[in-house]
C-alpha cells in the first residue's frame, strides 16, 4: 500500500520522466526526421492531455527538441513563437482590462435581464443571453465570473421570498396577517434545509467534490419518505425541490452560455483564434477567414444552441409551464418580485454612466466596427483604402490601433471648481499596464505559439504529407461521416484536456485529412473547432464550469447530464450548418485553388 501512495504522489514526476524514455525507440529505431518530429508531437500531446506539466511548459518543449534532432534551427522556431495572433490578442486584451475595470460589463450584463423580465424562463434566457453576448468580447472564464456573482443573488433572493411567503401563508391560515414582504441581505434563517444538507462534508470530502452515489441514495430516501408525507407537506417539499432546479439552472446556464458566446467571434475563446492562426499560416492564398465572415458563419449556430439548451436545460430542471412563461398582466409571485428588486439594486449602485464607461464603450464600437468593415466580401472594405498593401492589414491592425489608445485617453476628465475653471489632476490613463498584464492570458500565449512551432516542424519534417498519404483511405467513406467523426472525437477528448491544447493537436492532424481525400479543409476545420468549445460534462472540463461548480449548488451528475444533452445539442447543429448554410459561404463543394493539390499516393514512409 505504501508503495501505491508513492506512485499516486509522484504520478506526475513519473509521467514526466517514463513517457520520453518509453517513445524513445521511435526516433533511435526509425532514423527519419519524421519519426523524430513525431517523438516530439507525441511527448508534448501527452503532456497537454495529462497536464504533468503547464501547459505553456510543455508548449516550450520544441524550442530545443526541433534544434537538437536537426528540424529546424533555434531562430526558425522560436519565430513561431509570436505571431499575428499573439498582437491581436493583445488588443483585445487591452479592451477586456478596461471592460473590467471600469465596470461596464456589470452594466451591459444587468440591463440585458432587466429587458426580459423576471419570469423563471425569462430569467434565465436574460442571463444566457448577457453571458454569452459578454463572452462574444471577453474571455468565456471572464464573462462567467462576471455574471455568476449577480445570478447567485438574485437566486438566494428567490429563496429568502418563497421561505418569508410560506410562513406568510401559514401565519394566514392561522388567522393572524404578515407585514409585507421583508427582502434583507441576511438569509440564514430562510435557507433551504436541503441546500445546507448539501453543504454538509460526506465522509470526510469537500462538497465540491461530492459523493455521487451518497447523493442519488439521499435523493431515493427522499423520495420514499416524500410518499408517506401529508399532501400539505408533500406539497412544501415539491416546491423545496423545484428551488432547488432554480438554482441548478440558473448556475448551469451561465456555464454553458459562456461557451456558447464564444464561438461567435474569432475573439471571443482562444480555439476560434488559434484555428484562425493555423489556417492563415497553412494557407497564405485563402484570405476567406476573417472577423466579418466567422461571424456570419458562427451566429445561426450559437444562437440556435443557446435556444436549444435553454429549452433543454429548463425541461431537465424545471419542466415546461408555457402558461407561466407567456402570462401577460398577472401579478408577480414573491419569487418574481424579490429577482426584480436583486437586479433592480445592483443596477442602482453603478449609478449614472460614467466618462470611462463611455469612453471603453465607444472604443468597443470603433473596434467591432473595424473588425466587420475591413474586409466584408460582398462590398469593398476599408482596407482597399491601401491598394498597394491591402494583404498587409489584418484585424490584429485594427485591435492594437484600438488597444493603444487605452493607454492614451486620460480616465478623467479636467475637475472644474465653483467658479468654473478646469484645475489640473494627474493625468491617468484608461488602463495601466499593470492592469494590462493581470488580465494578459501569457499562458495562452506560449502554449499557442508551441502549437505553431509544431506545425511548422511537421511541414519541415514531411511528417505531414506522411500523415496525408496514410489518411488517403478514409476517402472512401462519405463526407458527412467523416465531419462526424472527427467532430465526435474532438468533443470526447477536450472534456479531459484544455480547449486549445485539444485544438492545437487535432489541427495539423486534420489539415493533411482534407487534402489527402481531396476536400475543401474548411469543411472538416470549421466544425471541430467549434465542436472543441463543446467541454459541458465535468467540472474540470473548463474554468467556467469550474466557477460554476465551485458555488456549490451543483453535483457531477447534475453537470453530467445537462452537458450530455448541451454535447448531442451542440454537435447536432454544427453538422446542420457545415452541410447547408455554411456551403455557400465559401463554396465548399469545390476544392479550393489555395489548398495544396496532394497525389493519391504517396511514396514517403517511416
Amino acid at each position: 500500500m505504501k508503495i501505491l501512495s508513492y506512485l499516486l504522489v509522484y504520478r506526475r514526476f513519473l509521467l514526466i520522466v517514463l513517457t520520453p524514455l518509453l517513445l524513445l525507440p521511435l526516433p533511435l529505431i526509425i532514423k527519419t526526421e519524421e519519426a523524430e518530429c513525431a517523438y516530439t508531437l507525441f511527448v508534448v500531446a501527452i503532456f497537454w492531455l495529462t497536464e504533468a506539466l503547464p501547459l505553456a511548459v510543455s508548449a516550450l518543449l520544441p524550442a530545443f527538441m526541433f534544434p537538437l534532432f536537426g528540424i529546424m534551427g533555434s531562430k526558425q522556431v522560436a519565430s513561431a513563437y509570436f505571431k499575428d495572433f499573439h498582437l491581436l490578442l493583445i488588443g483585445v486584451i487591452c479592451l477586456a482590462t478596461s471592460i473590467e475595470k471600469w465596470n461596464l460589463h456589470k452594466r451591459v450584463a444587468l440591463k440585458m435581464v432587466m429587458l426580459v423580465g423576471v419570469n423563471p424562463a425569462w430569467l434565465m434566457l436574460g442571463f444566457m443571453v448577457s453571458c454569452a453576448f459578454l463572452s462574444m468580447w471577453l474571455s468565456n472564464t471572464s464573462a462567467a465570473a462576471m455574471v455568476m456573482p449577480i445570478v447567485e443573488a438574485v437566486a438566494q433572493q428567490i429563496i429568502r421570498a418563497e421561505a418569508e411567503a410560506d410562513e406568510l401563508e401559514m401565519s394566514c391560515s392561522n388567522g393572524s396577517i404578515n407585514p409585507a414582504l421583508e427582502l434583507d441581505e441576511n438569509i440564514g434563517e430562510h435557507e433551504n434545509p436541503d441546500w445546507k444538507e448539501k453543504e454538509k462534508p460526506v465522509n470526510g470530502y469537500n462538497n465540491n467534490v461530492g459523493s455521487t452515489v451518497c447523493t442519488v441514495e439521499k435523493e431515493n430516501e427522499k423520495g420514499n419518505e416524500q410518499q408517506n408525507l401529508p399532501p400539505a407537506e408533500a406539497e412544501r417539499k415539491s416546491r423545496k425541490d423545484k428551488y432547488s432546479g432554480i438554482f441548478k439552472v440558473m448556475c448551469l446556464c451561465v456555464a454553458y452560455s459562456a461557451t456558447i458566446g464564444g464561438l461567435t467571434t474569432i475573439t471571443g475563446t482562444s480555439t476560434n483564434l488559434i484555428f484562425t492562426e493555423h489556417f492563415n499560416s497553412r494557407y497564405p492564398g485563402c484570405q476567406c477567414i476573417n472577423f466579418g465572415s466567422w461571424f456570419i458563419l458562427s451566429i445561426p449556430i450559437a444562437v440556435t444552441i443557446l435556444l436549444l439548451s435553454w429549452l433543454w436545460l429548463q425541461w431537465l430542471f424545471l419542466g415546461f409551464d408555457l402558461k407561466n412563461m407567456f402570462k401577460c398582466g398577472k401579478k408577480k409571485t414573491a419569487r418574481e418580485e424579490a429577482s426584480s428588486q436583486v437586479i433592480q439594486e445592483e443596477y442602482k449602485k453603478l449609478g449614472p454612466i460614467s466618462y470611462p464607461e463611455t469612453v471603453t464603450l465607444v472604443l468597443f464600437i470603433v473596434m467591432t466596427l473595424l473588425w466587420f468593415t475591413r474586409d466584408p466580401g460582398f462590398i469593398p472594405g476599408w482596407s482597399s483604402l491601401f491598394p498597394k498593401y491591402k494583404s498587409y492589414i489584418t484585424d490584429s491592425t485594427a485591435a492594437l490601433v484600438i488597444g493603444l489608445l487605452f493607454f492614451i485617453i486620460p480616465a478623467k476628465t479636467l475637475p472644474r471648481t465653483s467658479n468654473g475653471e478646469n484645475t489640473v489632476s494627474g493625468y491617468i490613463p484608461l488602463i495601466t499596464w499593470k492592469e494590462f498584464q493581470s488580465c494578459m492570458p501569457w499562458e495562452i500565449a506560449i502554449l499557442v505559439g508551441g502549437g505553431f512551432a509544431l506545425a511548422d516542424g511537421c511541414e519541415v519534417s514531411k511528417l505531414s504529407e506522411w500523415v496525408a498519404s496514410k489518411l488517403t483511405p478514409l476517402g472512401s467513406l462519405p463526407l458527412w461521416l467523416i465531419i462526424l467523426i472527427s467532430c465526435l472525437i474532438v468533443t470526447s477528448v477536450t472534456e479531459v484536456a484544455s480547449n486549445p491544447a485539444t485544438i492545437t493537436i487535432f489541427l495539423p492532424i486534420l489539415s493533411p485529412l482534407a487534402e489527402a481525400i481531396h476536400v475543401n479543409p474548411l469543411f472538416i476545420l470549421i466544425p471541430a473547432t467549434l465542436c472543441t468549445s463543446f467541454a459541458s460534462l465535468l467540472p474540470v472540463a473548463t474554468p467556467a464550469n469550474a466557477i460554476v461548480f465551485s458555488y456549490g449548488h451543483l453535483t457531477i451528475m447534475d453537470m453530467v447530464k445537462a452537458g450530455l444533452g448541451i454535447n448531442i445539442i451542440g454537435v447536432a447543429v454544427v453538422m446542420l450548418g457545415i452541410m447547408t448554410w455554411i456551403v455557400p459561404i465559401f463554396d465548399l463543394y469545390t476544392y479550393p485553388s489555395w489548398a495544396p493539390n496532394i497525389p493519391s499516393t504517396n511514396g514517403t514512409g517511416l
